[in-house]
This record gives structure tokens, C-alpha cells and sequence, in this order.
């Protein structure tokens, strides 16, 4: 069982509150992220999950039981870092194992818990190698490997990806999201990268200066973002924001659009504009229009085929059903 409340903590650095009053629950085997800009709150609220920071008011409960004054060694958590935090002189083996030796276990129980970790994590071909022998998307897998041998309640992964290249961060996204689908266990995982978020969880927290500003599934996030912020950090590129006259014909303060719901054409649309910068990805194209009458530029996202140059002047229709609206207050109006 991993189900993990926190109820009205707090978390201040002196005078410096970081964390407000906060209420959260992460369910017995959900895949819950964390994520936000730097500063946040995110990985203090993951440390105080984890007992290696105290809070300074409110209760944690882990599986109904008060955890909040508990030694991180006694909660039954396992924390993955972003560091790894490898013994260099030890062997894979060894370093899976270390957790394992310094709770007394014997050998025959440790040699079933690496074991069946190297497998899991696909490691047995590198058991007796030295952390500096492994590439670095093999490193986190022995990091991850010595959180499963502990049979934790629950993991934590505080930015577990945030040093591997941007192939190495893909493969072992699946990696990590397939090893929930095979443990069931919760998981609670650290980031400030949306795409990450988007892809793995089945619940996202968006943390900004210590706050909940929305807690949903990814498709609920990216759906019906509850304020401009939600709406400005969720979805890769992220979503237009418009204000002024084109937002006062929605009677709304500020509209959102999203690249991809936005249809272009050389002929004719709702709006015009000249193209500036073009990305080119293959199966999708990343136009960036200069909007006649507009402050803003516009982002859209097309199909890879579509093509315009530098300076072409382009016609834009968003589409009307999926233009959300936001008030005075950047909250979000049905």
C-alpha cells in the first residue's frame, strides 16, 4: 500500500515561507508528477515526503499512519535522485544491494531482490561492472534498481532524467513508466519538464510558489487549464494568449489557443499575419506568425508538408469550439 496524505502542511526557511498550506492526496498506486518552474516548491514538497526536510506545521500520513515526525529510513519510501548517487568503488551488484546489506538481510534474500531487480531493469548483462563502465541512462537504471530491491510503499524521483541527453530522457521515460505498469506501486515523480509530466503521470500537481494552482489528469490539464498559468505551462509549444479587442469579442479578458488548433491557409482566414520564424520537425511544422493588429506572435503547429517562407503572408482560423477564456483575474470561464 503507497497512499500518501498531506494535510494543511507548511515549510518555512526562517522567515521565508515556501510552502503555504497545502492539502494533497496521492492515491495507493498512482503515477502522480509534480511539476512547475524552478522555485516552485516541488522537490521541498518531495524532501518533506520523503522526511529529509522537517515540516513546520500540518500532517503527512502514509497508508492512514502519521508519518510527519517518522525517520525517513522508517516510512517505507525509496528516493531516486537526480544525482544517482553511486559508490564508484562498488559493483552494480553491490550497489543495488548496499540498502539490502544495511538492513541485515541475508544473502540468499539479497541475492533474490538484486536479482530479480537486474532483471527487471534489464541489467544482468552488466551486474558485476563499476558505475564508471555504464553509460548514464544505465547509472540511473542501478539508482532506480536499489530503490526496487527495497520493496518501498512508494518511489520518489526527484528530476531522475534532468542529466541524460535527450534520447537517453525518451527511452527511459518508457522505461520508468513501464516499470509502474509491472509494480503497481505509487510513484511520485519530480520535474520541471511538461512534456515528462504529459506522458507519465496519471496526475499532475502544477506547483507555483508553493501553491496548487491545478491538480488533474494530463488530458484534464490540457483541456480545461483553470487559470492563465495552468494554460501558459501546459502543452508543448505552449498555448497563444490573446488579450485586448480580439479577446473582448469571446467577452473575455484574455483568450487561449493552441498551436494545433489553429488552421492555416494561403487564401483566406479569421486572422493574417506574416510568417517570421519556421521550425521544420519532420511530421510537424512550427510556424511563428507576426498577427496583423496584434501585440502577440502567434504559434501554430501544421502538418510537416505544409510549407511557407520567411516574410509570406498567411491567413489563420482558430477553431471556435476549443478557444478557451479567461477573466480579469486570469481565471479560467466556462
Amino acid at each position: 500500500m503507497g497512499r500518501i496524505q498531506l494535510k494543511q502542511v507548511t515549510k518555512s526557511f526562517g522567515d521565508l515561507e515556501v510552502i503555504p498550506p497545502l492539502d494533497l492526496t496521492i492515491e495507493d498506486g498512482e503515477f502522480t508528477v509534480f511539476v512547475g518552474p524552478s522555485g516552485c516548491g516541488k522537490s521541498t514538497l518531495l524532501r518533506l515526503i520523503a522526511g529529509l526536510e522537517d515540516t513546520s506545521s500540518g500532517t503527512i500520513e502514509i497508508d492512514g499512519a502519521d508519518a510527519t515526525q517518522t525517520a525517513p529510513a522508517k516510512r517505507g519510501l525509496a528516493m531516486v535522485f537526480q544525482s544517482y548517487a553511486l559508490y564508484p568503488h562498488m559493483s552494480v551488484r553491490k550497489n543495488i544491494a548496499f540498502p539490502l546489506r544495511m538492513a541485515k538481510l541475508d544473502q540468499a534474500e539479497i541475492d533474490r531482490r538484486v536479482d530479480g531487480a537486474a532483471k527487471v531493469l534489464n541489467l544482468a548483462d552488466y551486474i558485476d561492472r563499476r558505475p564508471g563502465q555504464l553509460s548514464g541512462g544505465q547509472r540511473q537504471r542501478v539508482a532506480i534498481g536499489r530503490a526496487i530491491v527495497r520493496e518501498p510503499a512508494a518511489f520518489l524521483f526527484d528530476e531522475p532524467l534532468s542529466n541524460l541527453d535527450a534520447a537517453l530522457r525518451v527511452g527511459m521515460r518508457l522505461e520508468i513508466s513501464e516499470l509502474h505498469k509491472r509494480l503497481a506501486t505509487t510513484m511520485v515523480y519530480v520535474t520541471h519538464d511538461q512534456v515528462e509530466a504529459m506522458t507519465m503521470a496519471d496526475k499532475i500537481v502544477v506547483l507555483r510558489a508553493g501553491h496548487i494552482e491545478q491538480v488533474g489528469s494530463p488530458l484534464d490539464l490540457y483541456r480545461a487549464p483553470r487559470n492563465l498559468f495552468v494554460a501558459g505551462f501546459i502543452g508543448s509549444p505552449t498555448m497563444n494568449l490573446i488579450a485586448g479587442e480580439e479577446a473582448a469579442k469571446h467577452n473575455a479578458q484574455t483568450i487561449g489557443v493552441r498551436p494545433e488548433h489553429i488552421d492555416v491557409s494561403a487564401q483566406d482566414g479569421l486572422w493574417s499575419g506574416v510568417v517570421g520564424v519556421s521550425e521544420h520537425l519532420g511530421s510537424d511544422t512550427f510556424f511563428h506568425i507576426h498577427q496583423t493588429g496584434l501585440a502577440e506572435t502567434i504559434t501554430v503547429r501544421a502538418d510537416g508538408e505544409v510549407s511557407f517562407n520567411h516574410g509570406d503572408r498567411i491567413f489563420l482560423t482558430p477553431r471556435a469550439d476549443v478557444i478557451h477564456r479567461f477573466d480579469a483575474q486570469g481565471l479560467r470561464i466556462a
